[in-house]
């Protein structure tokens, strides 16, 4: 066997085992997608479709840095507008704005080629899983609002948010912290833990030298934040997707500008909100105890 073929079985080889292990760390069943797709459904939450002016912050809009970006998926504008959308009253972070951030990260996963696309599917499991228990709730709370024998109005919307997420189900009893359930609270953590990957992805991104190439910063980022959660043989087959990655000019395309220089501050503003996404989680997660669920 040639050896160019020998490394393609063996790289498609190492890419199944590592979908396969990647499955392990999900709840299984049969959930169905909200409307047979992953797009937005809920009734709790209805987003602007079109980033308007002032979703665009002003460093960014004062110098025409940002916009939309013709001829590609991804946008950072609509991240952002996301991103802002997310950042809920009393320091917390609305769950369907916060599930949109994740459909736009990850059309941007998805332009950085085949190999890193492949991870995406996941993550899409996980944004479709919450939409279903939120949806269950809101049937259940239909259900309830047409008793003609209750009197008292019927509670808040479980799933409207990070904060009343946690605190429902742990009254539920539906999260436990021995074994796997398919919890929302115990998916948010999965997507908790990505997202603190891609921002410090995209903080190297804006930040590195242009010498390091897009590989090793994803690598750098993955060391420290995700490969503690992974097993060897996942870290293993992750270094084939690092070595996969395109060159950083790909990077520059997607954020719509030309140069490492220009790509500085809309980076800098879209990692400060990630960020602040970011803690707000992990402040709900680490008061209940919630940032070891297995």
């Amino acid at each position: 066997m040639p050896p160019r073929l020998r490394q393609c079985v063996v790289s498609a080889l190492m890419l199944s085992l590592l979908l396969f292990l990647s499955s392990l760390w999900l709840p299984q069943g049969t959930i169905q997608k909200c409307e047979d797709s992953w797009r937005p459904c809920l009734s709790v939450y209805t987003p602007a479709r079109q980033v308007t002016p002032a979703a665009v912050p002003e460093e960014l809009r004062e110098n025409n840095i940002i916009g939309e970006c013709a001829g590609q998926q991804f946008q950072v504008s609509r991240l952002l507008l996301h991103l802002n959308s997310a950042l809920g009253p009393a320091s917390d972070v609305l769950l369907e704005p916060y599930l949109l951030c994740w459909e736009e990260l990850i059309k941007f996963m998805e332009a950085l080629g085949p190999l890193v696309g492949l991870f995406t599917h996941k993550v899409e499991e996980k944004i479709t899983l919450i939409r279903q228990l939120s949806l269950e709730e809101s049937a259940m709370q239909n259900a309830t609002a047409d008793d003609p024998q209750r009197v008292a109005p019927p509670p808040p919307h479980a799933y409207r948010s990070v904060r009343s997420m946690l605190e429902a189900e742990l009254q539920r009893g539906v999260v436990s912290f021995d074994t796997q359930t398919p919890s929302g609270s115990r998916t948010l953590l999965r997507l908790h833990r990505s997202l603190l990957w891609l921002q410090l992805l995209l903080g190297k991104l804006g930040t590195e030298r242009e010498e390091r190439t897009m590989g090793e910063l994803c690598r750098d980022a993955y060391l420290e934040v995700l490969a503690p959660h992974h097993p060897w043989l996942l870290q293993r087959a992750a270094e084939l997707v690092f070595r996969a990655m395109p060159d950083r000019s790909v990077f520059l395309q997607l954020v719509c500008v030309r140069t490492q220089e220009e790509a500085e501050p809309v980076m800098r503003v879209v990692v400060a909100t990630i960020r602040e996404v970011h803690q707000r989680t992990q402040k709900e997660l680490e008061i209940r105890n919630m940032l070891d669920l297995p």
